[in-house]
């Protein structure tokens, strides 16, 4: 791990920027870790539109980790940002909005090849992350995952057992394998549903919350749109993770 840059934030939160094996992140942590006291973590997921465009909202995100106690990063996923382009999910996310603006079902081929490959390359990549931020002094366990595309948190939840409690945002296409890896998921579970989300099938979703096998699973349902999640939403979220990290 390389750090690129850093800054402190206005609320005394240190902000780096690293590079890993080519691999662009940002690692936030609060004043308060230290080599003497070091604290969780918080992988924040995102979707794939690339750091720079979704800095204000993992920034803003990590910053309320911090506060609570908890270091946060967030990690380029693979074809975003300015990682080398994947023609093959470019033309997955191509398929995907001729459908979306056709008014056409996207059918569950478009959706294997917009999501799977993606899973199958971002996981790896994270948990190479993981070793490498666990390294370091001011960092230690638990981990949890916050959001991002539920399909890799469904992943990373199955097979990364230093992930303790996962927090995902039921908001994206999943493939039907994907319900099959669910059903093997065991961490508690925090999911927050907008239930008139205009990009998600609603009962899908309730249909993969079912299918967890975690023992502890909570479903967190609000009306409003894929933007309208409400700041109580956020407050719900943060006291599960300082339950299950802490």
């Amino acid at each position: 791990m390389h750090f690129t840059s850093e800054q402190h934030l206005d609320d005394d939160v240190l902000e780096r920027e690293f590079t890993l094996d080519g691999i662009p992140g940002i690692l936030w942590t609060p004043a308060s870790a230290s080599a003497t006291a070091p604290v969780p973590l918080i992988l924040l997921g995102h979707p794939a539109l690339g750091l720079a465009k979704m800095y204000p909202r993992l920034a803003a995100r990590a910053r309320h980790a911090a506060a609570d106690g908890f270091a946060a990063a967030a990690v380029e996923l693979p074809g975003s940002g300015d990682r080398p382009r994947w023609e093959a999910l470019e033309q997955a996310r191509a398929d995907l909005r001729r459908a979306v603006r056709a008014g056409e079902p996207v059918g569950e081929e478009i959706v294997d090849a917009l999501v799977l490959p993606l899973v199958d390359r971002a996981v790896p990549e994270l948990r190479g992350a993981l070793d490498a931020l666990l390294e370091l002094p001011e960092i230690d366990g638990p981990v949890g995952y916050s959001g991002g595309v539920i399909s890799i948190g469904i992943r990373l939840a199955l097979v990364e057992p230093r992930i303790k409690a996962a927090g995902l945002f039921a908001g994206s296409f999943v493939p039907r394998a994907m319900f099959e890896e669910a059903r093997r998921v065991t961490v508690p579970l925090h999911v927050l549903l907008q239930w008139d989300d205009e990009g998600n099938d609603r009962q899908a979703a309730l249909d993969l919350f079912d299918a967890f096998g975690s023992e502890e699973k909570t479903l967190c349902a609000n009306m409003g749109g894929h933007t309208g999640v409400p700041r109580s939403a956020g407050e719900d979220a943060a006291r599960f993770f300082t339950r299950h990290l802490k």
